[in-house]
Order: C-alpha cells, then sequence, then structure tokens
C-alpha cells in the first residue's frame, strides 16, 4: 500500500489550480535555535492553504458522470475554500456545508469561488452530518477534508516537492500540523518510502490531541471536545485511513500549548513578514518543543505552514499570548502590606526590570494583592529565580504564567473581592453567533444569581465567559444538572488561586 500511495502522489493532479511553494530558509529562528530550520510556504497557495491540493485531486480524478452530479463538502474554512475553487476550476457544481459559527470573512471567501453555501450547526460535526444527509438527497459526490486517498494523495505532493528542493540525505526531520491527519498520512507515506531515516513528526494543539491519544491507544478513539483556537485542525476524531497510514510511518506526535502557538506565529511573522494562522504555525511550536526537549543543534529541520487564513481581529490575541508562550513574559500574583511605603518598595525591588503590566486595588486594611507583568530574557529559569527573590524580599508570590483563567479572564478584572458565601466560579466556551451571549445568560441566569462575570470575544468561534454564580448548597445538585442539559462546555474554577487571590475574599 505504501508504494500505491507514491504511485497516486506523483501522478496526482494538484497543479492546474496548486503551485509549487517555496522551501525558504527561516535565518532567525535558525539562529535562535542553533539548527537550519526550513519553512514548506503552504501559505502561499492561491486559497492560503495546502487544502487545495487533495481537493482538487478528487475532483479531478472523478468521472465526468459524477462530476456532473456536482460535489459537496463539509468545512469551516480551508478545505471549503479548496473544494469551491477545485469545482470552478473543472466547471462542477459545489455545495459548502459550513457551521453556523463560521466567521464572515471564510463564508465570503467560499462565496466569491462560487460555491453554493449551506450554512448549519454550531460545529464541525454538526455541518459534516447534514452534509453526508444533503449530499444523498441531492445525489452529490463528498469529498472529505482528510480520510480519502485521492485527497491523502494530493496533500503528499507537499512532501514529493520538499524532496525536490532539499535533498532528503541532509533532511533530519519534517514536522507536520495534524487534524483529522491526510497532511501528515500523505507526506508520511511518500518521504518514508524513499527516505525511512527522515523522522515524521507531528504536532497537535494539547486540547485537540486526536491522533496523539489514538496512536497512544492503538485505536481511533473520539475526543469529548476540541479547543477552537487552532480551529483548522479542530477534529474529534481522526480519519480511518489516515490513522492507520500515521500508525505505520509517523514517528511521533508532539503536543503544543496556545501560548506556544502564538510564539511560533510571532516567530514566523519575523522571518517571512507573513502571519500564520493557528493551525499554520503549529510545526514551528513543534519544532522549538522538540529542539528543546532533545538539546539538538545543526540538524535540518523542515517545517509545513500549512496555512495563512487568519481572522484580523484574532491578531490582539495572538500578540498578547506570543510572549508568554516564548517565556519572554511572566504573570505574578503578589501580596504587599496594606501600609504606606510598601507600593513603593515594592517597586524599588523590581528596580529597572520592564515591567508589561501592573493592576492593583485596595481590598483591605492589612493587605493588597497585585497581578504584575514583567518581562523576561533567559526565559523559566529566570522566572523562577524571579519568583523566589520575590518571596525572599518578604512578599507572598503565586505564579500565574501558566494558570488559563488568570491569562484569559483574571488580568482584565482585578479590582477588588466580593466574599459571596455561595459563589461558585466557572469558565464557559459556547458557540459565538448573533444573540449567542445573550441565550446563554438567559438559560445559565433565569433561576440562580450570576454576582461576576467577563466576556471576551478576539474573534474565535467560541465566546469565552468567566461567570460567579451564586448557588446556594441545597441547590448544588439542581444547577449542575441544568448546566450539563445546556450543553456548554464549562470548568469550574471556584478553587483557582487566581479566583481566591482577586476575586472571592
Amino acid at each position: 500500500m505504501q508504494e500505491n500511495y507514491v504511485d497516486r502522489i506523483l501522478k496526482a493532479k494538484v497543479y492546474d489550480v496548486a503551485v509549487e511553494t517555496s522551501l525558504d530558509a527561516a535565518p532567525r529562528l535558525s539562529s535562535r535555535l542553533d539548527n537550519r530550520i526550513l519553512f514548506k510556504r503552504e501559505d502561499l497557495q492561491p486559497v492560503f492553504s495546502f487544502k487545495i491540493r487533495g481537493a482538487y485531486n478528487k475532483i479531478a480524478q472523478l468521472s465526468p458522470i459524477s462530476a456532473q452530479r456536482g460535489v459537496i463538502c463539509a468545512s469551516a474554512g480551508n478545505h471549503a475554500q479548496g473544494v469551491a475553487l477545485a469545482a470552478r476550476t473543472r466547471g462542477i457544481r459545489a455545495v459548502i456545508v459550513m457551521p453556523e459559527t463560521t466567521p464572515d470573512i471564510k463564508v465570503q471567501a467560499v462565496a466569491d469561488f462560487g460555491g453554493e453555501i449551506v450554512l448549519r450547526g454550531d460545529d464541525f460535526d454538526q455541518a459534516y452530518e447534514h452534509a453526508l444527509e444533503l449530499g444523498r438527497e441531492r445525489a452529490l459526490v463528498f469529498v472529505h477534508p482528510f480520510d480519502d486517498p485521492d485527497v491523502i494523495a494530493g496533500q503528499g505532493t507537499i512532501a514529493m516537492e520538499i524532496l525536490r528542493q532539499h535533498h532528503g540525505d541532509e533532511i533530519d526531520a519534517i514536522f507536520v500540523p495534524v487534524g483529522g491527519g491526510g497532511l501528515i498520512s500523505g507526506i508520511a507515506a511518500y518521504v518514508k518510502a524513499l527516505y525511512p531515516r527522515i523522522k515524521i513528526i507531528g504536532v497537535e494543539p494539547e486540547d485537540a490531541a486526536g491522533m496523539h491519544e489514538s496512536l497512544r491507544a492503538g485505536k481511533r478513539v473520539t475526543l469529548d471536545r476540541v479547543g477552537m483556537f487552532a480551529d483548522g485542525v479542530a477534529v474529534r476524531r481522526v480519519g480511518e485511513e489516515s490513522f492507520r497510514l500515521a500508525r505505520e510511518f509517523v514517528d511521533e506526535v508532539i503536543l503544543v500549548t496556545t501560548d506556544q502557538i502564538c510564539a511560533a506565529i510571532q516567530d514566523i511573522f519575523q522571518d517571512t513578514r507573513s502571519i500564520a494562522e493557528p493551525a499554520g504555525a503549529l510545526a514551528v511550536a513543534g519544532i522549538k518543543k522538540y529542539v528543546a526537549r532533545e538539546n539538538c543543534k545543526a540538524r535540518t529541520l523542515v517545517a509545513v505552514n500549512s496555512g495563512a487564513n487568519m481572522n484580523f481581529d484574532r491578531l490582539r490575541y495572538v500578540a498578547e499570548r506570543a510572549d508568554l508562550g516564548a517565556q519572554r513574559e511572566a504573570l505574578f500574583a503578589v501580596e504587599i502590606p496594606e501600609a504606606p511605603g510598601s507600593f513603593l518598595r515594592f517597586c524599588e525591588f523590581l528596580g529597572r526590570r520592564s515591567v508589561t503590566e501592573f493592576n492593583y486595588r485596595y481590598a483591605d486594611l492589612q493587605a493588597a494583592q497585585i497581578f504584575v507583568g514583567l518581562a523576561l530574557t533567559q526565559g523559566r529559569s529566570e522566572r523562577e529565580d524571579l519568583m523566589r527573590s520575590i518571596s525572599a524580599a518578604g512578599f507572598a508570590v503565586r505564579d500565574m504564567t501558566e494558570n488559563e483563567m488568570a491569562k484569559l479572564h483574571v488580568r482584565y478584572m482585578v479590582g477588588g473581592q466580593a466574599g459571596l458565601s455561595d459563589e461558585r466560579l466557572y469558565r464557559f466556551e459556547f458557540p459565538e453567533r448573533p444573540g449567542a451571549l445573550l441565550k446563554f445568560l438567559q438559560a445559565v441566569g433565569m433561576n440562580w444569581n450570576i454576582s461576576l462575570f467577563h466576556y471576551r470575544n478576539h474573534g474565535s468561534d467560541y465566546g469565552r465567559v468567566l461567570a460567579g454564580i451564586q448557588v446556594p448548597l441545597e441547590t448544588r445538585t439542581d444547577f449542575l444538572l441544568h448546566l450539563n442539559e445546556l450543553h456548554y462546555a464549562y470548568t469550574e474554577e471556584t478553587d483557582n488561586p487566581a479566583y481566591k487571590i482577586f476575586l472571592s475574599g
């Protein structure tokens, strides 16, 4: 079957619409990491993503009779654009089912390629089910985003180009973003046939680790939910064929955090002046984690920069988190005496150190809580030294750098403690669409009093809410049943130290 994929890839029809993208050196990142880093620039495709390769190869392989029926797919973005452009190129009908939460910029991009758009459901899974049903009703050919040999072969042409652009004997590893697995399985099948020594390493977000968990379990697993920041790889279950190929040819899958993805977006920008989407920066984040883990030098490592369909309004969030992901900023909760001169004493202790953020509000007569951000130049070791120094200077201190609730909500709302005995704290995610926030408030706040509320939307498909809700002990069981019936993803944060220090009292 491996030889069959090599043959499929060599014969794939992609270049009527796709281009052979460049394999560019990344001098700044290479210098920092002490390794030679190369970027495979799939963000330079006509649809700003590699997805055009697999979509067009599938549609180009259809017989005239099948093609006349038209095609249908389910996608929230890149695959949708690929199918729409491929169908237009072949002169056939394309129906694209997209979640109702899809940002307007992606819906418009598909419309520009002439696709018939159907909005259905809150996420990919609901759109996918509707696309299958609609395809049966209208006798349309379904173009799967990743679990199809023709799609896999189309994506595999990336590997063919890499080995043509740089000799395989000089490549140590290729890092590939993983969602459903079509991209990595195509690349791995081709590379391992020619150069088995080259490592093929997948990269997934920690909150969308479908391939990682499946390989660990030895079978495909379905995730309960996936994070939506890297929406291009937000897949709950990897493909059957892509998993089979990954088990045989992929060396490992590395997991990275949202902050590490944001730092990788910044790394790519510094070398190329282009802005990758979160999924498109996964490979670079994986390389950085791999180099730190292996402490390797002078190796040639290739990152597949898979796409650049970034919503402009997400850039603020990326910029906020990039320094944290690159270990260039630390966040601390510091307690100082509520007495004349103590604030000055703490600032004098910091000296000429660069302060990135400072939040303070009077709380009581004894102590004041400060939320402070400090710039770092030496990464984690410097952060740990800072903790020890602050403590040795007589200030109680807690590290908030890796506290998701603190980074996402609390840093923007430091301002006093309520001290409500029945207050419980929850962090929610819900599909972002017109009226979604009102629906959320009506669902959660009708029977219980909302005592704290912070909402942020930074261009994501999902809204994020931190809510304090007064839940008397005798109603707690009913409240939890109510939450579960709403089907909102939530995490209880009542015991989170950021809440106890700054908000609860």
